[in-house]
């Protein structure tokens, strides 16, 4: 996911760092604050990462000129092909009856069908692309190579504990689904979360993942106020325990450093009706985070810190 391109609005510029409110949310994370200790640690590892530690920067990102991510103009929901790919049975475990949407930012295919992604959809505030391409590294490795693999890997990890687990692709149709058919996938599962999972396409030295929770939108067909609460707790937990599992740094180019980012421009967020937030896992376009999202040892990690933030919040 990239906020760059046409189809993809910037995100307003950054407040500055405020101190208190990195100690409160500090408070909120707990699971984040014993993760950054051990980033500190052990120098910013992250997979045989040789990061030091990020510093917070208020200038805009490096615009990447691969199309972006969910936030794409609207256009008319993909094709007829399944709106869910559903998991195999569920074993028995703590999240047994539990319900989780995996949302893979983008389709392998969405290069083949421009003209369907770029057809605009209703997100309840305006119009927007039907979704798009995604970003890449700088030697290829796509987006949406990315996001299926950590959402095979996450799958087999919520199984495991038996929750029951839907993808909303798996390249199984030739591109989509439009970012309001995603929505709608968890809301018709009942989901009790879902998450979104992407990589950023911003300039080189902007560093780290951020989790995007959906701000208070209530316009048109987007009405998000129910499920703001529950999803920044489920952002919480996914952060802090992202970073703990991963000793990966919050982003040091948007957010005010705690690694949290609340949007109301996401028409994969604003139709929600259940608790949903977005992960950029990091930014493809810097070769240090490339090199750990080219990683395959690395991409377990993610998986398992994503879960374990997932278990956390449904288990409470």
């Amino acid at each position: 996911m990239s906020y760059a391109g046409p189809e993809f609005e910037p995100s307003p510029p950054r407040r500055p760092r405020r101190g208190p409110l990195t100690v409160a949310l500090a408070a909120l994370v707990p699971g984040a604050l014993l993760g950054w200790l051990v980033y500190e640690t052990v120098g910013g590892s992250g997979g045989g990462d040789d990061r030091g530690r990020a510093d917070v920067r208020s200038s805009s990102p490096a615009v990447s000129q691969a199309p972006s991510d969910d936030a794409k103009q609207p256009g008319a929901s993909p094709s007829p092909t399944p709106s869910a790919t559903a998991s195999a049975p569920a074993v028995s475990g703590p999240l047994e009856g539990k319900v989780v949407v995996i949302d893979p930012g983008h389709n392998p295919g969405n290069f083949r069908h421009a003209a369907e992604i770029n057809r605009q959809v209703d997100i309840g505030t305006n119009r927007k692309e039907c979704d798009t391409t995604g970003t890449s590294t700088n030697a290829g490795y796509t987006e949406a190579e990315f996001t299926l693999d950590v959402a095979h890997r996450l799958r087999a990890l919520l199984q495991e504990q038996g929750a029951t687990v839907k993808l909303t692709q798996d390249a199984d149709r030739p591109f989509g689904p439009c970012v309001d058919e995603r929505a709608r996938i968890g809301n018709e599962a009942k989901a009790d979360a879902v998450v979104s999972i992407h990589a950023d396409g911003s300039g080189a030295g902007n560093r780290g993942f951020h989790v995007i929770l959906p701000g208070s939108v209530h316009a048109g067909a987007a009405d998000t106020r129910a499920i703001v609460g529950p999803s920044r707790e489920l952002g919480e937990r996914v952060a802090g325990r992202f970073v703990a599992v991963t000793g990966t740094a919050p982003s040091n180019y948007i957010g005010d450093g705690g690694g949290l980012v609340t949007r109301e421009d996401l028409g994969g967020l604003n139709l929600s009706t259940v608790p949903k937030v977005f992960i950029e896992c990091g930014n493809m376009r810097d070769s240090k985070d490339a090199a750990l999202l080219t990683s395959g040892a690395w991409r377990q990690k993610a998986a398992r810190g994503i879960s374990e933030g997932i278990v956390g919040f449904l288990r409470g």
